[in-house]
């Protein structure tokens, strides 16, 4: 082969590499480009799974309390050792929750996310029907006001509520599952887990 056919064949070996380059760099852009939202949608995937596998968490929580309290396992004012405080029925629903860890060490002693109302009631029709806010605004804030704890005793009527502030970390998902903004909050952030349960109690003793 004469030098000016080699020389020609380097030449084109030289072009086909740069082009490679040319190649692997625009992929790496186009990778750079795609990551981010990629990466986001996967963070909110995950983010609304747990939110949805806290708020089952909550449910299955209230219905476990409920069924105490119905059944006599849990009383209040009694006298009796099945006697519980307002702070160790708070513990305890913690506990029912404690696999993603809903409840710091101080929840149980001072509400931050857990709010819980248990209540007596003359009748069902007494009982409220509303998630109660602090104002009729848009994302208005959680109205804790009037949250006590003070079941009944045997057949009594009573009323089990839990609030759960969620809080949403993935800025795509925000628009979409937040629902309620702490008054310390400029814009929404939590979404609220509400679960209710109304119930009659047993004729224990």
């Amino acid at each position: 082969m004469n030098p000016t056919c080699r020389a020609h064949r380097r030449r084109r070996f030289g072009s086909l590499l740069r082009l490679r380059r040319d190649r692997e760099g625009a992929a790496a852009l186009e990778f750079a480009i795609l990551a981010v939202p990629f990466m986001l949608l996967i963070f909110a995937t995950f983010e609304t799974f747990f939110a949805f596998t806290g708020e089952q968490l909550m449910a299955n929580a209230v219905e476990t309390m409920a069924r105490k309290i119905r059944t006599g396992e849990i009383t209040f004012g009694q006298g009796k050792p099945t006697d519980v405080t307002e702070v160790e029925f708070r513990q305890l629903f913690c506990d029912e929750v404690s696999i993603l860890s809903m409840c710091s060490e101080t929840e149980a002693a001072t509400p931050e996310k857990l709010y819980l109302d248990v209540r007596q009631f003359a009748s069902y029709a007494d009982m409220p029907r509303e998630v109660p806010k602090v104002s009729t605004a848009d994302y208005a804030d959680l109205d804790t006001s009037d949250f006590a704890f003070s079941p009944g005793g045997p057949n009594s009527r009573n009323m089990l509520r839990a609030y759960y502030r969620w809080q949403i970390m993935t800025d795509l998902m925000r628009p979409y599952i937040t629902n309620i903004r702490p008054a310390n909050k400029p814009v929404p952030t939590d979404f609220l887990i509400v679960q209710t349960s109304a119930f009659e109690n047993e004729d224990y003793e």
